[in-house]
């Protein structure tokens, strides 16, 4: 239990540190990586979800026990970015910075999975 408790807590703080000055870079982001994001809702809309997921990583770190069915969720939403991001870099659509995020986001997400089992197997 007291490995999910780390595992989830420095994601939510990890995650919190990466996403939260986004919010603040719409502009730089379509200058450095082009076009410019021309649906910014799009662009918020993922960061809310994100940051929520972050918040939600930092509550299944106080009880990994009683939360343990929402590391299934939290698995999958890093997956999808991790996933996406490796298809859109094979198709030459993705920076190798952004393939480095997706690869991080899969270790997280295999890093859930350790803790999921863990937290199974101290409830048994």
């Amino acid at each position: 239990m007291l490995f999910a408790r780390w595992v989830f807590r420095i994601a939510g703080i990890y995650g919190l540190a990466v996403l939260l000055p986004q919010y603040l870079m719409l502009e730089r982001i379509g200058q450095e990586n082009p076009p410019a994001i021309t649906h910014p809702e799009y662009f918020y809309g993922f960061l809310g979800v994100a940051v929520s997921w972050q918040v939600a990583f930092l509550l299944i770190a106080q009880d990994p026990v009683r939360y343990r069915l929402l590391m299934i969720p939290a698995v999958l939403e890093k997956a999808t970015f991790g996933i996406a991001v490796l298809v859109l870099f094979a198709q030459q659509q993705a920076s190798r910075t952004l393939l480095a995020f997706g690869i991080i986001d899969l270790v997280w997400g295999l890093l859930f999975l350790v803790a999921y089992r863990q937290a199974h197997i101290r409830v048994k």
